[in-house]
């Protein structure tokens, strides 16, 4: 394994279990409120929050590759 290969590792295990926790309350959502309109607009936050928490993964794993692994520097 790489150098970074184990640093990888949380952050990837963290996003997969915070996207299937996602995925599990969107799906009981939907079920209960399946024939409201209002599963619909309750629904995008999932999915934004979804999709910021893929792109956070991919600017952390850019972080770790360019050896920039402690963010207080920046501040």
């Amino acid at each position: 394994m790489s150098p970074h290969g184990k640093k990888m590792i949380a952050p990837v295990v963290i996003t997969i279990i915070f996207l299937l926790y996602l995925f599990i309350y969107g799906a009981m959502l939907m079920q209960a409120l399946v024939e409201e309109p209002l599963a619909l607009i309750l629904a995008i936050p999932l999915v934004l929050l979804g999709i910021g928490m893929v792109y956070m993964l991919f600017a952390r794993i850019r972080e770790i590759r360019s050896g920039e692994e402690d963010d207080l520097d920046n501040y």
